[in-house]
């Protein structure tokens, strides 16, 4: 993270490490980097597109913004390609991903990951500003059921998130 040259990609990665191997928030990578906390969220949904769009992004070939726009699609290969050939702007993406058009179909709502599925990722947010650990939100093949997750290092966490949940003592 310390290099000032990281493609958008490898710094999604890197964050995406922080998270999994530290058990670190967004919040807290957030302030670590001295990025805002919505920056790291951003970066880190990019990790939910297709490896080839992700190359697409690492090369330069297309921005941040065009690839922000894909989050979700299921067609985004072919439109991040169409962005590419025919010099599109973010705008006419989002337009096209707008208009429902063929090669801009949403991806169904079927959530393997939080980074994935922007409500969930919002609410795992939440948690962990509330809370001030880290949350992980998994749903399962269906979509309305899953697991929420709360790491803590100390048990006076422990007794934090007890207090938070239960608004007293324990």
């Amino acid at each position: 993270i310390q290099r000032e040259d990281l493609n958008p990609v490898e710094e999604a990665q890197a964050y995406q490490r922080l998270a999994d191997d530290e058990g670190m928030t967004q919040a807290e990578i957030a302030k670590l980097v001295d990025k805002s906390r919505s920056h790291v969220a951003n970066l880190q949904r990019l990790l939910g597109l297709p490896d080839e769009v992700l190359d697409m992004v690492a090369a330069g070939s297309l921005s941040m913004g065009h690839a922000r726009a894909l989050i979700g699609h299921d067609d985004a290969i072919a439109l991040a390609k169409a962005a590419v050939s025919k010099k599109l702007s973010v705008r006419d993406i989002e337009k096209m991903v707008r208009s429902g058009s063929e090669t801009a179909r949403r991806a169904p709502r079927v959530s393997r990951d939080p980074a994935k599925d922007a409500d969930i990722a919002a609410v795992q947010a939440h948690l962990e500003e509330f809370l001030g650990l880290s949350v992980k939100i998994k749903s399962d093949a269906d979509p309305r059921t899953g697991a929420v997750t709360i790491r803590y290092r100390t048990l006076d966490q422990l007794d934090l998130i007890c207090q938070r949940l239960t608004g007293g003592d324990v």
